[in-house]
């Protein structure tokens, strides 16, 4: 009988601590996740260094749970996978060294994951990928269209030219007065208000899979700041339910657009915003009478940062004889290309 595969996976490259044991590239054996956001939450935004601070204080403490939860030890561990990049430097070397030492403590591969790819693989640990497919990733730091021939080969046919789309969320909550992270407050008051307001839809130039989001939140703010200048009232349920229609339309439109072009098999959805209920009703209903496409959306415990996304992508890399050395260092502007082969 063949030997399960045994991948220990580390997350560190924002405002989680994660650490996570995934057997076979599929089962979870175990998923450990410590959260910063209520230290974050007092500054409406992560801090770079107060996140790497934390990072240090609980690393050591969701190793030693992820392996005791998983009844584990470090001899049941084929090789250790952890986030690269991209990311906040400083939280993602708290990660690499975590792992580089205990590679070379029990004499184990070491496996670089690009954060992205990790996303993408999250969709992995509930359902096979079937190729070619086109992933829509959607998150606080970036909004891409990746196209996979295969297991671990992408190819960006469309990134955003300015704001992340979590990152356009997280400003326009700003301006609505409300708590960090704003993404999922955004979501919820949407679903109370009706989308009344015109705000723009950046398509960009014909044929192109990009995304922009810097002119919408520019004419959110715009809306607000006249309206205040006027002495006018906004609904801000109005405002959020428009202001998630535009990023909405675009996404699916061009998600949409972009798996007839490529004629893909499957598309999968990736990263935080993955978790936003509009998003996910607006994709399920855009692809529900369409049978060229399986469309795959994570469970929401595996949307957010987490490392299981890591081990999960980590045993392909593994697969693929990929492997660090121990002078691996953070890269916060990793390439997700660069590890084709």
């Amino acid at each position: 009988m063949k030997k399960d595969q045994v991948i220990l996976g580390i997350e560190s490259s924002c405002d989680e601590t994660a650490a996570a044991i995934v057997i076979n590239g599929r089962e979870i054996a175990a998923n450990i996740v410590a959260s910063q956001i209520e230290s974050h939450k007092r500054f409406g935004g992560v801090v770079p260094e107060i996140a790497s601070r934390h990072h240090v204080e609980q690393i050591t403490v969701v190793l030693e749970e992820v392996l005791k939860k998983a009844d584990m030890t470090m001899a049941d561990i084929d090789a250790i996978a952890v986030t690269e990049g991209p990311g906040l430097v400083g939280a993602l070397l708290i990660g690499v060294n975590a792992a580089k030492a205990l590679a070379f403590a029990h004499n184990k591969p070491l496996v670089p994951v690009h954060h992205i790819a990790g996303h993408i693989y999250a969709n992995r640990l509930t359902t096979e990928l079937k190729f070619p497919l086109l992933a829509l990733v959607v998150s606080g730091g970036h909004t891409e269209l990746v196209y996979m021939k295969e297991h671990g080969h992408f190819e960006v046919i469309g990134e955003t030219r300015d704001d992340a789309a979590g990152e356009a969320y997280d400003k326009v909550a700003r301006v609505l007065n409300m708590p960090y992270p704003g993404g999922p407050h955004i979501d919820r008051l949407a679903h109370e208000g009706s989308p009344t307001i015109d705000l723009p839809r950046a398509w960009l130039e014909e044929g192109s899979y990009d995304f922009s989001f810097s002119g919408l939140k520019s004419a959110v703010i715009n809306t607000v700041h006249n309206a205040e200048q006027r002495g006018e009232s906004i609904a801000p349920e109005n405002l959020a339910a428009s202001f998630q229609e535009s990023v909405i339309e675009v996404l699916v439109t061009k998600t949409k657009k972009a798996a007839k072009g490529y004629g893909v098999k499957q598309v999968i959805v990736a990263g935080g915003v993955a978790a936003n209920k509009g998003l996910r009703s607006a994709l399920e209903k855009a692809f529900a009478d369409n049978g060229e496409f399986e469309l795959v959306i994570p469970p929401l415990s595996l949307c957010t940062d987490n490392a299981a996304m890591i081990a999960a992508a980590g045993s392909v890399m593994f697969e693929k004889g990929i492997r660090a050395e121990l002078t691996l260092n953070a890269n916060p502007g990793l390439d997700i290309e660069v590890f084709n082969k």
